[in-house]
């Protein structure tokens, strides 16, 4: 009885919300893609089977609802693109293997990474990817997960790879696939829809004035211009930095600061190295800090609810004098936008700026930020993956970034931050440099003895 009452239940109908939508029209036009993901370093044995993990892999992925659809586009009349299952799913053709190249350091892999994570995902099937990576030192596996941005944000991201871990709790049953919805169902939800938008303009109108108000305003203050501000090419290259979470949280409490508060004056000072090196001097960094909105992470509805929060960060003084400067920066910008994100600007307006080039052209013009940085909680515990433990999580991100050479994104797994620089390699030849800077002023700053400035 309860196999009928599943199989007659009305399915709901899944719009793409305002986000992923302005995800979409910010991706057209560009050859770089909107792409999220992870490197998992599996520390594999000698009963380790790369064929038996494709195939466990393949078989969990199954159990995550929205990697089997796909974003249509409905007729005219009948609303927004809706999420719909692809009858023809098979995760086997999402799942495959990439040899690292010789000496299969970190360095190798995290270059093997990027340029999986810059292939377009085909439109005609689900928008992910998971490619595993042998031949490293030590014997160990890399699994490169890839998502596009429009299926899921960094905490969404997070929630599939944990299904995805042995011992993960099953998702909800559903049958599959379900039917599309008709035509009639779409026109009349669509209908509905725009009489409740009609309904909330008044709130639309505010809340949009209140994240202007939180990113300081239309027009801003400048970025000062250096040559971290360049308009990037197609390519990308990542480092990474790494430090211990508990230390960091220490850090942060002897002056009341947060993770974030912490990580930003790292990156700070670790741009203000690179530019001196280059024979520029930059005293305060505009940094756009992405936190989460209000939303629980789910692998069965992801979606995009990130906020960005522009914070200026000092780039002079020792470690623990900017840190002191920094205590709070990133809680009060956010509540200046009480969890609003300017993505509540209308998607028709953003496709048509993105179709006429004119989103492109300010992203590769524009003096608001100097870079970006994420930072996502991860899982607290140790994982594994076919038996396998997993030893390192580094997250991975590229999209079309106008002219921001730099990009920076954390994550947090088993006690350790994993910090990701990606750059423009063509316009930033001294990565290596960066990231040395950035783990140097992470180890200040947790090794700093209370009261030291």
């Amino acid at each position: 009885m309860g196999a009928v009452e599943v199989t007659r239940r009305v399915v709901p109908i899944e719009r793409a919300s305002t986000a992923d939508l302005a995800l979409l029209a910010m991706e057209s036009g560009s050859a770089v893609p909107e792409h999220l993901g992870a490197l998992i370093v599996l520390d594999t044995g000698p009963t380790f089977d790369v064929e038996s993990a494709k195939r466990v892999l393949a078989e969990r992925i199954r159990a995550v609802p929205r990697l089997r659809q796909r974003l249509v586009r409905p007729p005219h009349g009948c609303g927004r693109p809706v999420w719909v299952d692809a009858p023809a799913f098979d995760a086997t053709r999402h799942v495959r293997l990439r040899r690292c190249p010789a000496p299969g350091d970190e360095q190798t892999l995290l270059d093997v990474a990027a340029a999986i994570i810059s292939e377009p995902l085909p439109r005609s099937r689900p928008l992910w990817a998971a490619v595993l990576v042998p031949d490293l030192v030590d014997g160990r596996v890399g699994l490169v997960l890839v998502l596009h941005h429009v299926l899921a944000d960094g905490i969404d991201g997070l929630a599939i790879l944990a299904r995805l871990a042995d011992g993960a709790e099953p998702g909800p049953t559903r049958t599959f696939p379900q039917p599309c919805p008709t035509r009639r169902r779409l026109a009349a939800e669509a209908f509905r829809s725009r009489l409740r938008s009609l309904g909330r303009l008044g709130a639309g109108g505010r809340a949009l004035r209140g994240v202007v108000a939180g990113t300081r305003g239309v027009p801003a203050p400048c970025a000062v211009a250096c040559s971290i501000l360049q308009v990037t090419g197609t390519r990308r290259r990542f480092a990474v930095a790494r430090t211990d979470l508990v230390a960091l949280h220490a850090a942060g409490r002897r002056h009341d600061a947060t993770v974030n508060d912490v990580l930003l004056t790292a990156v700070g000072g670790a741009l203000r190295t690179l530019l001196e090196g280059r024979g520029e001097h930059v005293e305060k960094f505009r940094i756009a800090v992405m936190v989460a909105g209000e939303k629980e992470a789910s692998a069965d509805v992801p979606g995009n609810q990130a906020v960005p929060l522009i914070v200026d960060v000092p780039g002079t003084g020792t470690p623990m004098e900017r840190l002191a400067g920094m205590s709070g920066a990133v809680r009060a910008a956010r509540a200046s936008t009480a969890g609003r994100s300017p993505t509540a600007i209308p998607p028709t307006l953003l496709r048509f700026l993105a179709a006429a080039g004119l989103y492109r052209l300010y992203m590769r013009h524009q003096h608001r930020l100097h870079t970006l940085v994420s930072n996502v909680h991860g899982p607290d515990r140790p994982l594994t993956l076919d038996s396998a433990p997993v030893s390192a999580i580094v997250p991975l991100a590229i999209a079309e970034a106008g002219n921001l050479t730099v990009n920076v994104i954390a994550l947090s797994y088993a006690g350790t931050l994993t910090v990701t620089v990606s750059a423009d390699p063509e316009r930033v030849p001294d990565l290596p440099v960066l990231a040395a800077a950035l783990q140097a002023e992470l180890d200040a700053l947790i090794t700093a003895p209370p009261g030291h400035l």
